[in-house]
């Protein structure tokens, strides 16, 4: 995946670059705004900050989005809420503040990607992914299958057991995968992931383990031994 970093803070910029090269993205880095409307060269996805030295940031979100339809996660020490509302009504599909984790942002740009290319059958083959010897994602198809037999699971509840096993064992915050998985400008109540996460535990248990960590978030551990008692950790 081609990521488009626009960012003129050179220590952030070089730091999330080679995170993000770790994690197998191609990262073409421009300092300004007037680069990156400048830029011609292929892109997935772009991440953009907003406190540029020469344009406002919303104002380069604004002409990309013009532009077409391609990924934009805003990245900005920004804290207002007003920054964060407009530059989701200018075309942003997500918004990360400094400072911040690359597996944050790495989870945020693989989920964005769900969202802005939905799954349709047919296309290259791809294996499913495999997590301990008794659970199988197949992103390709939206299925999983534990021991073999295809578990049904809602669409959020799909959506939300993809985003946690894109990172085993990390803490996600519940912002985190609110923002992920409903929407980026989700605003309800968050007990709706309570009820989500019950649900995962329940129809794989002994194949994951969705832990609870109080006033923080969730982590995903897989079973590595394929126990059947370990799903319900809370």
């Amino acid at each position: 995946m081609h990521v488009l970093l626009v960012e003129d803070d050179e220590p952030v910029a070089q730091s999330l670059r080679r995170g993000l090269q770790r994690y197998g993205f191609e990262v073409e880095w421009v300092g300004t705004g007037g680069a990156a409307l400048a830029y011609e060269g292929p892109y997935d996805v772009v991440l953009l900050d907003l406190g540029l030295p020469d344009t406002d940031g919303l104002d380069v979100c604004k002409a990309l989005r013009d532009r077409g339809d391609v990924p934009i996660i805003v990245i900005s020490a920004r804290s207002d809420e007003t920054d964060r509302v407009v530059g989701l009504e200018l075309g942003a599909d997500d918004y990360v503040s400094k400072p911040f984790g690359v597996r944050e942002v790495i989870a945020r740009v693989r989920a964005v990607m769900r969202r802005t290319q939905p799954r349709t059958p047919g296309g290259p083959a791809a294996g499913p992914d495999r997590y301990g010897p008794r659970l199988t994602i197949d992103r390709k198809a939206a299925r999983v299958r534990l021991d073999g037999v295809e578990v049904s699971l809602a669409p959020k509840e799909y959506d939300l057991l993809a985003f946690l096993t894109e990172e085993p064992g990390a803490l996600m915050s519940r912002e985190q995968i609110m923002e992920a998985v409903w929407d980026a400008n989700w605003f309800g109540p968050t007990k709706t992931l309570d009820v989500h996460v019950a649900a995962i535990r329940r129809k794989l248990v002994g194949a994951i383990t969705v832990e609870a960590v109080r006033g923080v978030g969730f982590r995903l551990i897989v079973d590595e031994h394929g126990g059947k008692g370990g799903g319900n950790s809370s």
